[in-house]
């Protein structure tokens, strides 16, 4: 008997193009990326949106990775359009992103409100210049661009560490994250049966790791 999740519960058909997306850029898995990207522009994923997520992406899958998959999206929204198939563009950030001092204030601000805590520890006791590096570029300057939402960003981050062996810990920490800005526990579950076809090794991945966290709604 399969439990009712009420449609508040429920990932959108937009929201659930994110991690299979970003898994396949994870994975390098140009084909599975080609059909994600048509997947989510026709959900209503902007074009801006999808740009967003794969330049977000750079910073948990490389740089190289990030560029291939900027180069599948070029050709599939050229393909689209061909087809006269019309995306909307979406827009740009609305603000301009703070520099100096202020950077890093917003990016350590930002990064407390998605880890529930300041950052530390003996890593970043070792070595504090990674953490400086987190709260200016990826908290600061990528986390303050409002042209994509903090929950679509949680998603697509989860989708890439899932298909990242070797970060199981970061991906646990990510799905409380994922809580903390406003996803729900059914909601982060409802991605492991979207893995499953293509991607069976994140699947588990993402199921192990869901066990092991036991995650619950409401969030924390």
């Amino acid at each position: 008997m399969t439990s009712y999740v009420p449609a508040s519960e429920m990932l959108s058909e937009r929201q659930q193009s994110i991690p299979l997306i970003a898994a396949a850029m994870a994975a390098s898995d140009l084909s599975q990326l080609d059909i994600a990207l048509n997947r989510g522009l026709d959900a209503g994923l902007t074009v801006s949106e999808a740009k967003e997520i794969l330049v977000q992406l750079y910073a948990y899958t490389g740089f190289p990775r990030s560029l291939n998959a900027l180069g599948v999206l070029l050709k599939v929204v050229e393909q689209r359009k061909a087809r006269g198939i019309q995306d909307a563009p979406g827009r740009e950030p609305s603000r301009a992103i703070p520099t100096g001092d202020a950077l890093i204030a917003a990016g350590k601000a930002n990064q407390t409100r998605i880890s529930g805590a300041p950052v530390g520890g003996p890593v970043m006791d070792f070595a504090p210049i990674i953490n400086q590096f987190l709260q200016a570029h990826l908290f600061g300057d990528i986390f303050e661009r409002d042209n994509l939402d903090w929950q679509s960003r949680e998603l697509a981050t989860v989708g890439a560490l899932v298909a990242s062996p070797g970060a199981e810990p970061q991906l646990r920490s990510h799905l409380v994250a994922s809580l903390r800005v406003g996803l729900t526990a059914s909601q982060l579950r409802q991605i492991v049966p979207l893995l499953e076809g293509n991607a069976p090794e994140a699947a588990m991945r993402l199921q192990e790791a869901l066990n092991q966290q036991a995650l619950q709604s409401p969030r924390p």
